[in-house]
């Protein structure tokens, strides 16, 4: 009878992490890859990353089209320091897991923490941000890698260069930029669900409810906000 509570509050625990790895995976298909890729505001953006590729095309000028690429690449840095932040502060937390584990035992809803689930759930939260991490990484370098390929577009007055080749050029230069954006945007989301992560130190239905806010509201978002039918032909 002693370890049947235990037992009850482990499987409660693993079903919630379950839900939560489901949920974050299955959305990230659904956005990328499933039946509604075409229809959020990340598509509606890259049909429009294609439509500035097109115009950059048909400048001579292209500094406005670096600076726009410069801004991608700062807020792309922004989010990748912030994650290494991150990291460092839950390893810092790591020292202070007995603490935490001593406040949990306080709380009205919850049976409280030992110093090893603490750790456990701290080292979930470090692998989250570190997968942030490596998207904004990867992003960051495919935004520098279309920069180049920006700069290789045949200038429209270069009587050299087919329209064939300008049309390949600037379709390479498209397809970068799109791929770039999505590994933004897939950190963006691992961060968002790091947050619906937090849940768990309070409890495993508390995972499950935070879970289903973040993955509500990052959807209303991606499919029916005012900014998706901004963009979206």
């Amino acid at each position: 009878m002693g370890d049947g509570p235990m037992l009850m509050i482990e499987t409660a625990d693993g079903i919630a992490v379950a839900i939560f790895l489901v949920v974050w995976l299955g959305y990230n298909w659904i956005n990328d890859h499933g039946p509604l890729a075409d229809k959020g505001l990340s598509s509606a953006m890259n049909v429009q990353r294609g439509r500035w590729m097109e115009v950059m095309s048909r400048r001579d000028l292209r500094m406005i089209d670096t600076a726009i690429m410069a801004g991608l690449q700062q807020g792309t840095a922004f989010f990748a320091s912030a994650c290494i932040f991150a990291i460092g502060g839950c390893f810092a937390l790591l020292g202070s897991a007995e603490r935490i584990a001593t406040i949990s035992a306080d709380l009205p809803f919850y049976a409280g923490l030992d110093r090893g689930m603490v750790e456990l759930k701290l080292l979930g939260l470090v692998l989250i941000f570190a997968y942030a991490f490596f998207k904004f990484g990867w992003a960051y370098r495919l935004f520098n890698y279309c920069s180049i390929l920006i700069g290789a577009v045949p200038m429209p007055s270069d009587p050299t260069v087919d329209a064939a080749t300008r049309e390949r050029a600037v379709l390479k230069a498209a397809r970068l930029n799109q791929i770039a954006g999505r590994n933004f945007n897939t950190g963006l989301r691992a961060i968002f669900f790091a947050l619906a992560y937090l849940g768990w130190f309070l409890g495993p239905y508390a995972l499950v409810l935070t879970t289903t806010l973040v993955v509500v509201i990052i959807a209303q978002r991606q499919y029916r906000s005012p900014a998706r039918d901004a963009v979206h032909d």
